[in-house]
């Protein structure tokens, strides 16, 4: 066991951790950056510089991605969230709603256990079965409404962002009339390049408005999530906490899919064998590209940061308490010690289960979900508009370059 470096500042001399993701890296933009995949190989964790300059210890490979994400030794509650931000907004971090109160995600047990278990019925893999036929009807709508429109639209605006905003507000109890402007401000929530202002202007009426709808569901509650939660634990949770509850479910519901959506479609497009599975109507098959696309893309970029109570050896190093690990699924889920051939993406294979989704006490929720809306849309735009293809080159298409979650911007087609 090699110790870690301890001599003066840690972070001395140590470059910042490379994005998953960059825009100046067109080639291959599906792909984590060449200086990412070359630290997975490296035989030791590697010290970095976090976004905001702080230390940390780079976890790339699957195998201490799991360790980190299943021990309890690395807290959430004790990790700051200006770590992925850039000095130049770190200070926007304190809108972030991971430090919101009721928002589990932030939590560390016994807390994160009591408000999780208030949550979990509604994610349940019963309710998800139940919840299949108003996904499909979600989804022929959004696709009936963009063949009836014409050819050439951006899919992200007509297809990707709309379906799980639609999903999530009905299940939360958005009223129809006031999801527009919930989508707009959502979508600018994962921006980790907005300064404080922009943040808090984002975040503040955000907040406002989910604890108007709070207050309503106190008065009478219904059948959503949101009414459940008064019903069955109102009298346990402040308004605070389902505030934070609601908030977190419906920003965690809405982005993440939606940039799976997007990037899964635009894959679609430039993947022939692919569509060809998905068109089979082969419920297993459907199942596997979708976890091979949640492997294969792992949108979720930044977020995961953890902090060791205590000392812990991890990847060959002593990860000393205090100190913090930043975990890379863009590289844990391309291992080749796990994946053959990771970063070939592959609609046959039968993948080993991915992080995705994370693992442990902090495992999505929104897993099932998520995977209901993806094998149900996918199919539905291929076989509703076969002839769909992109309308610029591919080269062309603007990624996002810098967000908690990776995804595109904006995704012109025609057909």
């Amino acid at each position: 066991m090699t110790d870690s470096p301890r001599t003066g500042n840690p972070g001395t001399g140590a470059p910042p951790v490379p994005l998953p993701y960059r825009r100046d890296y067109p080639k291959r933009p599906f792909d984590p950056v060449p200086e990412l995949l070359r630290l997975r190989e490296e035989p030791l964790l590697t010290r970095q510089l976090a976004p905001n300059g702080e230390p940390v210890w780079l976890v790339a490979r699957h195998a201490e991605a799991r360790k980190v994400l299943a021990d309890r030794r690395f807290s959430t509650a004790l990790t700051p969230r200006t770590l992925i931000r850039p000095k130049t907004t770190g200070a926007a971090a304190i809108a972030s709603p991971a430090r919101q109160p009721g928002s589990f995600l932030g939590y560390d047990p016994p807390e994160h256990t009591r408000l999780r278990r208030m949550v979990a019925s509604a994610f349940s893999a019963r309710r998800m079965r139940l919840l299949e036929d108003r996904v499909a009807e979600i989804v022929a709508e959004r696709v009936e409404a963009l063949a009836a429109a014409g050819p050439d639209t951006d899919l992200v605006t007509s297809f990707a962002l709309p379906i799980p905003s639609l999903v999530i507000c009905e299940m939360i109890g958005v009223p129809e009339d006031e999801r527009a402007d919930f989508q707009r401000r959502a979508h600018h929530a994962f921006d980790q390049t907005l300064e404080q202002s922009e943040l808090i202007s984002t975040f503040t009426p955000m907040w406002e408005y989910t604890a108007s709808l709070v207050a309503r569901q106190r008065k009478d509650p219904d059948d959503t999530i949101l009414g459940g939660l008064v019903r069955e634990h109102g009298g346990e949770l402040s308004d605070t906490e389902l505030t934070g509850i609601t908030n977190l479910l419906l920003l965690a519901g809405h982005d993440t899919t939606a940039s799976m959506l997007g990037l899964g479609a635009l894959l679609l497009l430039r993947d022939p064998q692919a569509r060809e599975v998905l068109l089979r109507d082969d419920p297993e098959n459907t199942a596997r590209i979708v976890e091979e696309m949640l492997r294969y893309f792992s949108v979720a970029q930044t977020g995961l940061v953890r902090t060791a109570t205590e000392d812990v050896e991890l990847g060959g190093r002593l990860v000393r308490a205090g100190e913090h690990v930043m975990l890379s699924l863009a590289t844990a889920n391309r291992d080749p010690g796990v994946y053959p051939v990771p970063d070939r993406f592959d609609s046959h294979r039968e993948a080993e289960p991915h992080l995705a989704f994370g693992h442990g006490i902090h495992f999505c929720l929104g897993a099932p979900l998520a995977r209901t809306e993806m094998r149900t849309a996918f199919p539905a735009l291929l076989r509703r508009l076969p002839g769909l293809r992109l309308a610029i080159p591919f080269e062309e298409v603007p990624f996002r370059s810098f967000a908690t979650v990776y995804g595109v911007t904006a995704l012109p087609v025609t057909w």
